[in-house]
């Protein structure tokens, strides 16, 4: 992954196009008496990288699962929009065909598929199989670790190769927003630095993202704009860059001040 690291370590692109692709007004998200989301506003235009960054328990996870409709028995209010459609109360499988993407936390890969086969199953709603297999091609390109093994069994590879493999899977359905949930958890130092670089390889082609990410100052440093979740409530936002230099954060999320 090294013919990457030129492109991957420059300063995100300013992002021209500002049509909006998910709008998020008022979301509150209750599981019984606990109020887990709070009542958050939060947008992501076209092409943007954007990042939901904050401590465990701070609501992030709820957010993106709200979004995909994977919640358990839990009371929603507020309105979620991506691509001007309100998709409240939508279930997942039909978010995945209006090309809405999520690799969650965990990396949830089909363990007893091979790596070629899981890519398959990421483009199970398409019928152009020359297209597919163009595809394949492409994201082997971008995690050729991933091709190196495509005939071995997904429950075989290691976290990082596992995480590359969930993301791959799920670019395959071409989506026009991608949800990343906690991509680098449980990775070695060298695992994480490499999954960002394929972060802002994915962006850079102009493909819009919600990262939900621990490791603020990595996911600061890739995205062009950031939100800090705290106790359900959003309560700084902004331009990343100018994120990285704020005092407030730098103490509570970067380990500095």
């Amino acid at each position: 992954m090294t013919e990457l690291n030129a492109e991957v370590r420059a300063e995100p692109k300013a992002v021209v196009k500002a049509e909006n692709v998910l709008r998020i007004e008022g979301l509150k998200v209750a599981y019984g008496g606990i109020q887990a989301v709070k009542g958050i506003d939060l947008e992501v235009n076209q092409g943007e990288l954007v990042t939901l960054i904050g401590a465990n328990g701070a609501g992030k996870t709820t957010t993106l699962k709200a979004i995909t409709g994977t919640l358990p028995n839990c009371k929603v209010e507020g309105s979620l929009h991506y691509m001007g459609e309100a998709i409240k109360g939508s279930r997942s499988f039909d978010l995945v065909k209006q090309n809405l993407a999520m690799v969650p936390e965990g990396r949830g890969v089909f363990t007893r598929m091979s790596i070629h086969e899981n890519l398959l199953m990421g483009a199970y709603i398409r019928d152009d199989k020359a297209g597919v297999d163009a595809d394949i091609e492409k994201w082997f390109g971008v995690f050729p670790r991933l091709k190196e093994r495509a005939a071995q069994m997904a429950g075989t590879l290691s976290g990082g190769e596992q995480q590359m493999l969930a993301m791959a899977r799920a670019l395959m359905s071409h989506p026009k927003l991608l949800l990343l949930d906690e991509p680098s958890m449980g990775l070695s130092p060298i695992m994480v630095e490499k999954i960002f670089e394929v972060i802002r390889t994915v962006s850079a082609q102009g493909i819009t993202i919600l990262l939900v990410e621990q490791n603020a100052k990595l996911a600061l440093e890739a995205a062009h704009r950031g939100y800090v979740m705290d106790s359900g409530l959003v309560t700084m936002s902004g331009h990343a860059k100018d994120m990285l230099n704020d005092p407030k954060v730098k103490a509570a999320y970067l380990g500095e001040g």
